[in-house]
């Protein structure tokens, strides 16, 4: 494994265990896929650093427990928004 790879891996696990970020927000912050960010916590870290990688998975697995909840409550906003868009639209008519 390239260094530039092992110190990333670091970095984003520290990272997730200070911020308790999502997997997204730390991809977004660090310029990589989600998917990069969960093969680096999930298969890297365990290699490069033990403890870390426990505390991580600790977070990693409340966000999965807790997923649903935040799927719901997106999907609330999201029509939330189209409701008010609507109401605004009718509310200009003469």
């Amino acid at each position: 494994m390239h260094d530039y790879i092992k110190e990333r891996t670091v970095r984003i696990g520290r990272s997730v265990v200070e911020s308790k970020q999502t997997v997204r927000t730390i991809a977004k912050q660090f310029g990589v896929s989600k998917s990069t960010v969960h093969k680096d916590l999930t298969e890297r870290l365990p290699e490069i650093n033990q403890d870390l990688a426990a505390e991580v998975k600790v977070i990693l697995e409340y966000h999965k427990s807790i997923r649903h909840l935040r799927g719901g409550e997106a999907t609330k906003v999201k029509y939330q928004k189209t409701e008010e868009c609507a109401h605004h639209k009718f509310s200009l008519l003469p």
